[in-house]
């Protein structure tokens, strides 16, 4: 185990280069950790100085609404390795700070299919399983094998298969009963190398049909995907952003009849035969809240779901944007939003 004198721990630490928000806030102290070693002897930082603690990926989930009064540790292991294959199929172990989007595009580029539905989501490996990613019909549970994750309070390594780790909608066992008690150190997948790709989707389809594709790749859809979000999406790069913001609700269908009624128009996607999803970009949409600016709040011009940081925003400014929007589309149509974000 490292001690803390071979760690590289920096002290007060600008995180706005470290959060895809882009907000402006400081750490009392900061780790990077790329080993076993690195992270064990973080944990012993932490332990032994009675700090609080963040585990971070690639920062584009969270919110930092104040400075953070205590250690964070960011997670940079690294790794992309075959753990068996055949001709039908590969399994992949993946290193939690790998970027999510180069390792879409490197299985894609070897004809690898199962996440190219899942192009662009920004982030890490690691994070993937906590957020259980999705998009366009597919989702990381769909190809999840196992993961390994050190815990926390024993200081051991341990295998969290699929039932173990609990997936929900957006949801693991990682946001409740474990949340901040273990550090994803990497991920297994399995893909297919027979597979045919999924662009039932409608706006995947409609993209795929513009282009006057029969039978689409598994790079056709890849690349629908990039040129759907793209066309949605900010480049946090250069538009501070978190993503969807908010969760798309899950409601009764007996509540979405009695929407219906004073809104035809409004969507939904089946969930089970008594629960129905609802976009919230169209709830949020339709309640008139698109291309609204408050100072350096506001919500994206293109896609409602999306909050943005035009330069100077506090991660209160957007927190407060955030709770004006939930507050409303309450009032308004009796759906509580969820935000997908984590404010710290």
């Amino acid at each position: 185990m490292r001690t803390s004198s071979q760690l590289n721990i920096q002290h007060n630490v600008r995180l706005a280069e470290f959060s895809s928000m882009g907000v402006q806030a400081f750490a009392k102290s900061f780790i990077p950790v790329n080993s076993m070693q690195e992270v064990s002897g973080a944990i012993h930082y932490v332990k032994s100085t009675m700090s609080p603690y963040l585990i971070l990926g690639g920062g584009s989930n969270v919110l930092f609404v104040d400075n953070f009064d205590g250690v964070i540790i960011k997670n940079q292991l690294m790794g992309f390795d075959i753990i068996s294959e055949s001709e039908e199929e590969i399994i992949l172990k993946i290193g939690a700070g790998e970027n999510w989007h180069k390792i879409v595009e490197q299985c894609v580029n070897k004809n690898w299919a199962g996440i190219e539905n899942l192009a662009l989501i920004p982030g890490t490996m690691g994070a993937a399983p906590i957020q259980n990613i999705g998009a366009y019909g597919a989702e990381l549970a769909d190809v999840f094998v196992e993961l390994e994750a050190f815990e926390i309070s024993c200081e051991e390594k341990k295998i969290f298969n699929k039932n173990d780790c609990k997936f929900g909608y957006r949801d693991s066992i990682f946001k409740h009963d474990l949340k901040d008690k273990a550090i994803i150190t990497s991920v297994s997948i399995r893909l297919s190398k027979m597979g045919e790709p999924n662009w039932n989707y409608a706006a995947l389809k409609h993209q795929i049909d513009q282009k006057r594709i029969n039978k689409p790749t598994i790079k056709d859809v890849y690349e629908a995907v990039i040129e759907v979000r793209e066309s949605k999406l900010p480049n946090p790069d250069v538009l501070g952003n978190n993503g969807s913001f908010f969760k798309n609700p899950v409601i009764p269908v007996f509540h979405y009849d009695e929407l219906k009624q004073e809104y035809p128009q409004m969507p939904s996607y089946p969930v089970t035969e008594h629960l129905v999803k609802v976009p919230a970009g169209w709830l949020i949409d339709h309640a008139g809240w698109k291309g609204y600016r408050t100072g350096d709040a506001g919500v994206h011009e293109k896609q409602a779901l999306v909050l943005v940081n035009y330069g100077n925003a506090s991660g209160s400014d957007i927190y407060m944007l955030s709770e004006m929007i939930r507050t409303d589309i309450d009032k308004k149509y009796g759906i509580s939003l969820k935000r997908e974000v984590n404010v710290i």
